[in-house]
């Protein structure tokens, strides 16, 4: 079974001789978490969710320990020793100044916004292209969807 070096080294051999051909790139996994809620229960468990939140490229609602609720882009996070002093930074979704937000602070997270970039791999652009080559079409140019 070959590695994932190997892979990607026939890959890239590939797409020098026979560019055309090559309809395939090694990349991660991309998770579904459009409407995940995960569980909190530990530490490991709050500091993974917040790295996915960090990945995600859509809105997540935080509960804070206090009841409130904040509602946003999750665009930066500190990780500290200890989750006291480990924040994440949210732009709001209804406007207004950036928050900062413990890792102490929160009760609850939820994946609550569309992924905008769900289903935009490479590999998929790369499936619509040829696609369209197979369909005769030529100077094909895949434009990218418009956000909401």
């Amino acid at each position: 079974m070959a590695t994932e070096t190997q892979e990607a080294a026939k890959l890239e051999q590939l797409s020098h001789e026979r560019p055309d051909e090559m309809d395939l790139a090694v990349g991660r996994e991309q998770e579904q978490l459009e409407g995940w809620v995960p569980t909190l229960a530990s530490d490991a468990e709050i500091r993974e969710a917040l790295e996915k939140a960090f990945d995600y490229r859509g809105d997540v609602t935080i509960t804070r320990k206090d009841g409130t609720e904040i509602t946003g882009y999750l665009f930066d996070r500190r990780s500290g020793s200890s989750l006291a002093d480990s924040f994440v930074r949210i732009i709001p979704s209804g406007g207004g100044a950036k928050a900062n937000v413990a890792y102490a602070d929160i009760a609850a997270l939820a994946f609550t916004g569309r992924d905008t970039a769900a289903g935009k791999t490479f590999e998929a652009w790369v499936k619509k292209y040829w696609e369209k080559k197979a369909a005769g079409e030529t100077n094909i140019r895949i434009e990218p969807e418009k956000l909401d």
